[in-house]
């Protein structure tokens, strides 16, 4: 349900990622996933394509077989720290650029200026230290 409340995805989707993050092996084919999380192959179908879209799941093929395979690769959450923090960016972009077009003394620029304040507070903290590396930690 985390992934629902905070980031609008179907409850599958984050059954699939909660699944794709704990199970041993770490490659599932759908049927696999399906029957952990007693999901329809159709919904999984439909949710597998967002989460591969999105780059969070990617689907192999092994040599001889038929069968998908899906699974989390090991960057994909260091990948959506830095698309979420690239939108934070941007967004104070566009906010902004509305201060401007605003006039920068009005009341409509205040309420742009927060958005922007804030927006720009989360980016650059987001963006101030490197990430540690696990022989950092």
């Amino acid at each position: 349900m985390f992934c629902t409340n905070e980031y609008g995805l179907p409850p599958i989707a984050g059954r699939i990622l909660g699944w794709l993050m704990i199970c041993d092996p770490a490659e599932q084919s759908a049927e696999a996933i399906a029957s952990a999380i007693g999901a329809s192959r159709v919904s999984l179908t439909t949710n597998m394509r967002m989460l591969s879209d999105a780059g969070f799941v990617r689907r192999r093929t092994k040599p001889g077989e038929r069968t998908n395979f899906f699974r989390i690769d090991d960057d994909a959450w260091d990948t959506a720290v830095h698309r979420r923090v690239a939108s934070l960016a941007a967004f104070r972009d566009v906010t902004a650029a509305g201060v401007e077009l605003a006039g920068a003394d009005s009341p409509r620029a205040r309420r742009l200026r927060a958005a922007h304040d804030a927006y720009d507070w989360m980016a650059e903290r987001l963006t101030a230290e490197p990430r540690p590396t696990r022989q950092d930690r």
